[in-house]
Protein backbone atom coordinates (compact mmCIF):
# COMPACT_ATOMS: atom_id res chain seq x y z
CA UNK A 1 0.00 0.00 0.00
CA UNK A 2 2.97 2.34 0.50
CA UNK A 3 4.23 2.12 -2.75
CA UNK A 4 0.93 2.72 -3.96
CA UNK A 5 0.57 6.22 -2.07
CA UNK A 6 4.07 6.71 -3.57
CA UNK A 7 3.14 6.24 -7.16
CA UNK A 8 -0.27 8.03 -6.73
CA UNK A 9 1.70 10.95 -5.42
CA UNK A 10 4.45 10.87 -8.03
CA UNK A 11 1.64 11.44 -10.57
CA UNK A 12 0.15 14.42 -8.89
CA UNK A 13 3.91 16.15 -8.72
CA UNK A 14 4.05 15.55 -12.90
CA UNK A 15 0.60 17.24 -13.04
CA UNK A 16 1.93 19.72 -11.30
CA UNK A 17 5.50 20.16 -13.04
CA UNK A 18 3.80 20.26 -16.51
CA UNK A 19 1.32 23.07 -15.15
CA UNK A 20 4.56 24.74 -13.97
CA UNK A 21 6.37 24.38 -17.47
CA UNK A 22 3.39 26.13 -19.04
CA UNK A 23 1.95 28.75 -16.51
CA UNK A 24 3.49 32.15 -15.58
CA UNK A 25 3.06 36.39 -16.77
CA UNK A 26 4.49 35.30 -19.91
CA UNK A 27 2.56 32.78 -22.11
CA UNK A 28 4.25 29.41 -23.33
CA UNK A 29 2.71 26.69 -25.81
CA UNK A 30 4.77 23.34 -26.40
CA UNK A 31 4.48 24.53 -29.75
CA UNK A 32 6.24 27.72 -29.46
CA UNK A 33 8.62 25.90 -27.63
CA UNK A 34 9.09 22.30 -30.32
CA UNK A 35 9.54 25.42 -32.93
CA UNK A 36 11.98 27.11 -30.95
CA UNK A 37 10.51 30.53 -31.18
CA UNK A 38 13.26 32.53 -30.23
CA UNK A 39 11.19 34.29 -27.09
CA UNK A 40 9.48 31.65 -26.11
CA UNK A 41 12.40 28.77 -25.53
CA UNK A 42 14.44 31.51 -24.07
CA UNK A 43 11.58 31.81 -21.21
CA UNK A 44 11.22 27.96 -21.06
CA UNK A 45 14.88 27.32 -20.41
CA UNK A 46 16.12 30.34 -17.87
CA UNK A 47 12.75 30.72 -16.20
CA UNK A 48 10.07 27.97 -15.94
CA UNK A 49 12.54 24.86 -16.18
CA UNK A 50 15.06 25.48 -13.94
CA UNK A 51 11.89 27.25 -10.81
CA UNK A 52 10.09 24.06 -11.79
CA UNK A 53 13.45 21.98 -11.50
CA UNK A 54 14.13 23.78 -7.70
CA UNK A 55 10.68 23.22 -6.80
CA UNK A 56 10.72 19.59 -7.06
CA UNK A 57 14.11 18.95 -5.97
CA UNK A 58 14.08 21.90 -2.87
CA UNK A 59 10.71 20.31 -1.54
CA UNK A 60 11.80 16.51 -1.78
CA UNK A 61 14.85 17.53 0.05
CA UNK A 62 13.24 19.37 3.22
CA UNK A 63 10.38 16.79 3.13
CA UNK A 64 12.97 14.05 4.01
CA UNK A 65 15.33 16.06 5.89
CA UNK A 66 12.01 16.90 8.00
CA UNK A 67 11.02 13.09 8.41
CA UNK A 68 14.93 12.80 9.65
CA UNK A 69 14.32 15.29 12.38
CA UNK A 70 11.13 14.12 13.39
CA UNK A 71 12.32 10.75 13.48
CA UNK A 72 15.63 11.27 15.63
CA UNK A 73 14.02 13.35 17.79
CA UNK A 74 10.95 11.53 18.28
CA UNK A 75 9.02 14.81 18.15
CA UNK A 76 6.34 15.44 15.65
CA UNK A 77 7.01 19.41 15.81
CA UNK A 78 10.60 18.99 15.04
CA UNK A 79 11.98 20.50 11.41
CA UNK A 80 15.74 21.46 10.21
CA UNK A 81 14.86 24.61 12.10
CA UNK A 82 15.42 23.62 15.28
CA UNK A 83 18.87 23.57 15.69
CA UNK A 84 19.45 26.94 13.99
CA UNK A 85 19.73 26.25 10.11
CA UNK A 86 17.22 29.02 9.00
CA UNK A 87 18.69 31.62 11.45
CA UNK A 88 22.41 31.21 10.40
CA UNK A 89 21.36 31.11 6.71
CA UNK A 90 19.37 34.28 7.26
CA UNK A 91 22.66 36.32 8.59
CA UNK A 92 24.69 34.71 6.43
CA UNK A 93 22.98 36.15 3.49
CA UNK A 94 22.46 39.78 4.87
CA UNK A 95 26.14 39.31 5.51
CA UNK A 96 26.14 38.28 1.72
CA UNK A 97 24.48 41.07 0.52
CA UNK A 98 25.97 44.08 2.37
CA UNK A 99 29.47 43.24 1.87
CA UNK A 100 29.36 41.17 -1.51
CA UNK A 101 27.76 41.62 -4.56
CA UNK A 102 26.14 38.75 -7.07
CA UNK A 103 23.40 36.57 -5.73
CA UNK A 104 26.63 33.62 -6.06
CA UNK A 105 28.03 35.40 -2.98
CA UNK A 106 24.51 35.95 -1.00
CA UNK A 107 23.86 32.28 -1.85
CA UNK A 108 27.43 31.16 -0.79
CA UNK A 109 27.68 33.29 2.25
CA UNK A 110 23.92 31.62 3.34
CA UNK A 111 25.12 28.33 2.70
CA UNK A 112 28.15 29.10 5.33
CA UNK A 113 25.90 30.48 7.56
CA UNK A 114 23.35 27.82 7.65
CA UNK A 115 26.28 25.40 8.16
CA UNK A 116 27.98 27.55 10.51
CA UNK A 117 25.41 27.79 12.99
CA UNK A 118 24.63 24.05 13.13
CA UNK A 119 28.11 23.12 14.09
CA UNK A 120 28.06 25.35 16.83
CA UNK A 121 24.67 24.00 17.86
CA UNK A 122 26.33 20.16 17.82
CA UNK A 123 29.50 21.43 19.30
CA UNK A 124 27.71 23.13 22.15
CA UNK A 125 25.06 19.81 22.57
CA UNK A 126 28.78 17.57 22.44
CA UNK A 127 29.74 19.43 25.64
CA UNK A 128 26.64 17.66 27.58
CA UNK A 129 27.48 13.93 28.11
CA UNK A 130 24.11 12.35 29.53
CA UNK A 131 22.62 11.64 25.37
CA UNK A 132 19.64 13.85 26.03
CA UNK A 133 18.09 14.56 22.60
CA UNK A 134 16.87 18.12 24.47
CA UNK A 135 20.50 19.63 24.73
CA UNK A 136 20.66 19.86 20.55
CA UNK A 137 17.16 21.95 21.14
CA UNK A 138 18.59 24.16 23.76
CA UNK A 139 21.56 24.21 21.87
CA UNK A 140 19.64 25.07 18.59
CA UNK A 141 17.66 27.87 20.23
CA UNK A 142 20.63 29.52 21.89
CA UNK A 143 22.00 29.76 18.65
CA UNK A 144 19.34 30.71 17.24
CA UNK A 145 18.81 33.48 19.79
CA UNK A 146 23.04 34.86 18.57
CA UNK A 147 22.31 34.79 14.65
CA UNK A 148 19.20 36.47 14.91
CA UNK A 149 20.78 39.42 17.18
CA UNK A 150 23.51 39.32 14.16
CA UNK A 151 21.03 39.32 11.93
CA UNK A 152 19.42 42.54 13.31
CA UNK A 153 22.89 44.19 13.62
CA UNK A 154 22.98 44.04 10.21
CA UNK A 155 20.17 44.85 8.85
CA UNK A 156 21.03 48.14 11.28
CA UNK A 157 23.43 48.82 9.03
CA UNK A 158 21.91 48.30 5.70
CA UNK A 159 20.34 50.66 3.08
CA UNK A 160 16.94 50.95 3.66
CA UNK A 161 15.87 51.90 0.05
CA UNK A 162 18.13 48.88 -1.62
CA UNK A 163 20.00 46.59 0.94
CA UNK A 164 17.40 46.35 3.78
CA UNK A 165 14.62 44.94 0.89
CA UNK A 166 16.57 42.51 -0.28
CA UNK A 167 17.54 41.02 2.98
CA UNK A 168 13.52 40.89 3.93
CA UNK A 169 12.59 39.94 0.19
CA UNK A 170 15.22 36.76 0.22
CA UNK A 171 14.02 36.19 4.10
CA UNK A 172 10.80 36.00 2.38
CA UNK A 173 11.71 33.04 -0.04
CA UNK A 174 10.79 32.34 -3.34
CA UNK A 175 12.14 30.53 -6.88
CA UNK A 176 12.33 33.41 -9.45
CA UNK A 177 15.70 34.01 -10.11
CA UNK A 178 17.20 30.72 -10.03
CA UNK A 179 19.06 29.38 -13.19
CA UNK A 180 20.32 26.35 -13.74
CA UNK A 181 23.86 27.16 -13.47
CA UNK A 182 23.56 28.26 -9.96
CA UNK A 183 21.93 24.64 -9.16
CA UNK A 184 24.61 22.50 -10.44
CA UNK A 185 27.16 22.50 -7.22
CA UNK A 186 24.09 22.59 -4.36
CA UNK A 187 22.08 19.68 -6.48
CA UNK A 188 25.25 17.33 -6.32
CA UNK A 189 25.74 17.89 -2.59
CA UNK A 190 22.18 17.53 -2.01
CA UNK A 191 21.75 14.34 -4.45
CA UNK A 192 24.71 12.86 -2.20
CA UNK A 193 23.28 13.83 0.91
CA UNK A 194 19.81 12.12 0.31
CA UNK A 195 21.46 9.13 -0.60
CA UNK A 196 23.78 8.86 2.34
CA UNK A 197 20.00 9.50 4.14
CA UNK A 198 18.51 6.20 2.87
CA UNK A 199 21.41 4.81 3.37
CA UNK A 200 21.11 5.30 6.89
CA UNK A 201 17.70 4.79 7.44
CA UNK A 202 18.11 1.71 9.81
CA UNK A 203 20.14 4.04 11.89
CA UNK A 204 17.77 6.78 11.74
CA UNK A 205 15.18 4.55 13.18
CA UNK A 206 17.67 3.47 15.84
CA UNK A 207 18.23 6.60 17.07
CA UNK A 208 14.46 6.72 17.51
CA UNK A 209 14.45 4.39 20.35
CA UNK A 210 16.16 5.31 23.93
CA UNK A 211 19.66 5.96 23.89
CA UNK A 212 20.16 2.93 26.39
CA UNK A 213 18.11 0.35 23.81
CA UNK A 214 20.42 1.81 20.50
CA UNK A 215 23.66 1.66 22.14
CA UNK A 216 22.69 -2.47 23.25
CA UNK A 217 22.20 -2.97 19.31
CA UNK A 218 25.17 -1.33 18.40
CA UNK A 219 25.03 2.34 17.60
CA UNK A 220 27.45 4.60 18.88
CA UNK A 221 24.48 6.95 19.34
CA UNK A 222 26.20 10.57 19.57
CA UNK A 223 28.52 9.67 16.52
CA UNK A 224 25.74 8.57 14.02
CA UNK A 225 23.13 11.56 15.39
CA UNK A 226 26.05 13.94 14.57
CA UNK A 227 26.84 12.04 11.79
CA UNK A 228 23.19 12.35 10.63
CA UNK A 229 22.67 15.49 11.36
CA UNK A 230 25.33 16.91 9.71
CA UNK A 231 24.25 15.63 6.10
CA UNK A 232 20.40 16.92 6.94
CA UNK A 233 21.79 20.20 7.28
CA UNK A 234 24.27 19.81 4.47
CA UNK A 235 21.20 19.19 2.37
CA UNK A 236 19.12 21.68 3.75
CA UNK A 237 21.48 24.54 3.48
CA UNK A 238 22.09 23.91 -0.15
CA UNK A 239 18.37 24.27 -0.64
CA UNK A 240 17.64 27.60 0.92
CA UNK A 241 20.59 29.10 0.29
CA UNK A 242 19.65 29.22 -2.51
CA UNK A 243 15.44 29.19 -2.45
CA UNK A 244 15.83 31.65 0.78
CA UNK A 245 13.39 30.36 3.53
CA UNK A 246 10.51 28.68 2.40
CA UNK A 247 8.65 27.39 5.94
CA UNK A 248 6.39 24.38 7.16
CA UNK A 249 7.83 21.86 4.04
CA UNK A 250 9.41 20.08 6.78
CA UNK A 251 6.71 19.80 8.71
CA UNK A 252 3.89 18.96 6.51
CA UNK A 253 5.52 16.54 4.38
CA UNK A 254 6.44 13.77 6.84
CA UNK A 255 3.03 14.18 8.86
CA UNK A 256 1.53 13.43 6.03
CA UNK A 257 3.22 10.47 4.37
CA UNK A 258 2.98 9.07 7.90
CA UNK A 259 -1.13 9.91 8.31
CA UNK A 260 -1.32 7.73 5.25
CA UNK A 261 1.54 5.02 5.56
CA UNK A 262 0.82 4.46 9.28
CA UNK A 263 4.60 3.58 10.16
CA UNK A 264 8.44 4.91 9.73
CA UNK A 265 9.90 2.64 6.93
CA UNK A 266 12.20 3.48 3.95
CA UNK A 267 8.82 4.13 1.18
CA UNK A 268 7.32 6.40 4.18
CA UNK A 269 10.61 8.49 3.88
CA UNK A 270 10.14 8.45 -0.07
CA UNK A 271 6.47 9.78 0.41
CA UNK A 272 8.29 12.69 2.66
CA UNK A 273 10.30 13.86 0.43
CA UNK A 274 7.25 13.47 -2.97
CA UNK A 275 5.50 15.26 -1.03
CA UNK A 276 7.57 17.93 0.12
CA UNK A 277 8.20 18.13 -3.91
CA UNK A 278 4.28 18.73 -4.51
CA UNK A 279 3.55 21.01 -1.74
CA UNK A 280 6.36 23.52 -2.86
CA UNK A 281 5.66 23.14 -6.73
CA UNK A 282 1.68 24.08 -5.81
CA UNK A 283 2.89 26.66 -3.54
CA UNK A 284 4.98 28.25 -6.39
CA UNK A 285 2.40 28.28 -9.42
CA UNK A 286 0.29 30.35 -6.48
CA UNK A 287 2.86 32.32 -5.83
CA UNK A 288 3.36 33.36 -9.27
CA UNK A 289 -0.11 33.17 -10.99
CA UNK A 290 -2.16 34.26 -7.43
CA UNK A 291 -1.57 37.93 -8.42
CA UNK A 292 -0.19 40.53 -10.61
CA UNK A 293 2.95 40.82 -9.11
CA UNK A 294 5.11 37.66 -7.66
CA UNK A 295 4.33 36.75 -4.35
CA UNK A 296 6.89 35.24 -1.92
CA UNK A 297 6.35 31.43 -1.78
CA UNK A 298 6.62 31.13 1.66
CA UNK A 299 2.91 32.79 2.19
CA UNK A 300 1.30 29.90 1.00
CA UNK A 301 3.44 27.27 2.50
CA UNK A 302 2.48 29.14 5.69
CA UNK A 303 -1.29 28.87 4.96
CA UNK A 304 -1.42 25.67 4.66
CA UNK A 305 1.53 25.13 7.62
CA UNK A 306 0.01 27.22 10.61
CA UNK A 307 -3.28 25.70 10.58
CA UNK A 308 -1.54 22.51 10.66
CA UNK A 309 0.75 23.30 13.32
CA UNK A 310 -1.81 24.42 15.60
CA UNK A 311 -3.87 21.40 15.00
CA UNK A 312 -0.59 19.14 16.34
CA UNK A 313 -0.29 20.80 18.90
CA UNK A 314 -4.22 20.38 20.09
CA UNK A 315 -4.06 16.96 18.94
CA UNK A 316 -1.02 16.48 21.77
CA UNK A 317 -2.75 18.42 24.20
CA UNK A 318 -6.06 15.85 23.66
CA UNK A 319 -3.91 13.18 24.17
CA UNK A 320 -2.20 14.31 26.96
Amino acid sequence: MDKVFCIITGVILLALVICSLFIGKYPLSAEGIITNQGIQRKVFWTLRFSRTIMSVWGGFCLGITGFTFQTIFRNPLSSPDIIGVSSGASAGAAAGILFFSGSLYVTLSAFLGAFGAVIVTLLLASLDNSGRNNSIVLSGIAVHALAQTVLMALKLTADPEKELASIEYWIMGGLNNISLYDMKIPAVICIISMLMLFMFHRQVLLLSADSAEAKMLGVDVKKMQFIILLISTLAVACTISLTGLISFIGLLAPHTARLLTKNNRRTTMVLSGLMGSVILSLADIFARSAASTELPVSIFTSLIGAPFLIYLISRRRNAV
